[in-house]
């Protein structure tokens, strides 16, 4: 396979076929930075060498009743994670502060559970008119499964990206969760488009699934037209169902985030959950695929510190796409 030409049909609006997909994704070794480079021509024509910054408030932890067989936060698991209701505004407003500091460009506010509360929309919008009114940062909200009416709330308030992973492929959804369908989960990306927020919606790689279906989730995405698509690699956890899983190698993990990028050329990539267990020392090369990335902690488990990150933009020559819309302290 002509990668580079691969690339440049892309460029011209060609969608690649499912043989094509699955060639990325079985590309072999020796190929792999030829890959890369079709990848890279793709990102810089739509993003040049700016990555996207994104920082998690785990705002609620824990207490989950749905049965997702990743989760920590699950009904079924066992891990010792914390566990809290939902914090209150000032905490959700120190985290933008520090988000801001650090130079991030969306906050995410994060909170378990099949689908948020009406008291708890309330401190989501409290907190958010004051995040966009003192820090200008952009917000995305990833709270579960939304009623319209709570999208239209979120959406007045500021909320300018909604978070709802499809996490698989429709067929093999049912080997991962059985508490919700994978139809509820496009539902409620079209819930979020509806509102007039930006739909952000992506998977999990690892867990048990074929090639064809890490395809059947690229295409997926691209007909869902989410503006973002968090690829998380999975952190198998310990007291979860999937624990003991190790079915990923970071040469494996950059052939599916190049697959993403030549499936859905236009749309930030974030490189997610599980980058530093899986890619390893291969890290930076992800970013000649993806656009985005995740600094900082995620929900339960640690992430790389900081300081590596913004080292690792800068040795890449990278530039860090930061610009709030205002700060009034």
């Amino acid at each position: 396979m002509d990668w580079l030409l691969l690339a440049d049909r892309v460029l011209t609006g060609e969608e690649i076929t499912d043989d094509e997909a699955l060639s990325i994704l079985n590309c072999p070794d020796d190929e792999l930075l030829l890959l890369l480079q079709g990848a890279y021509r793709i990102r810089q024509t739509y993003y040049g060498n700016k990555v996207k910054l994104n920082m998690i408030m785990n705002a609620k932890s824990g207490l989950c009743p749905e049965n997702c067989g990743y989760c920590s936060q699950s009904s079924l698991s066992t891990a010792s994670i914390p566990t809290y209701k939902m914090v209150n505004k000032d905490t959700i407003l120190q985290g933008a502060k520090r988000a801001y500091e650090a130079k991030i460009g969306t906050y995410c506010i994060v909170a378990s559970g099949r689908g948020p509360s009406d008291k708890e929309i309330d401190v989501v919008v409290s907190a958010v008119k004051e995040i966009k009114e003192t820090y200008g940062l952009k917000v995305c909200a990833c709270l579960g499964i939304l009623k319209p009416e709570q999208a239209l709330r979120l959406k007045e308030a500021g909320v300018d990206r909604y978070n709802h992973n499809i996490n698989t492929s429709k067929e093999h959804h049912p080997y991962i969760t059985t508490s919700h369908t994978y139809d509820d989960r496009v539902r409620t990306v079209e819930t979020v488009k509806e509102a007039g927020m930006s739909p952000c919606s992506g998977v999990i790689i690892g867990m048990k699934e074929t090639k064809q279906d890490v395809i059947a989730m690229a295409r997926s995405l691209k007909a869902l037209d989410a503006d973002s698509i968090p690829v998380n690699f999975l952190h198998a956890i310990d007291g979860t169902p999937l624990a003991g899983t190790k079915d990923l190698n970071p040469r494996y993990c950059l052939k599916v985030l190049a697959l993403f990028r030549y499936m859905n050329p236009t749309k930030e990539i974030r490189i997610s959950g599980g980058r530093e267990v899986n890619l390893r020392s291969l890290q930076p090369l992800g970013l000649y695929a993806a656009n985005s990335i995740f600094v900082g902690d995620y929900l339960t488990t640690a992430g790389q510190e900081k300081h590596a990150d913004f080292q690792m933009i800068e040795d890449l020559g990278f530039d860090i796409d930061f610009a709030p819309a205002s700060y009034a302290i």
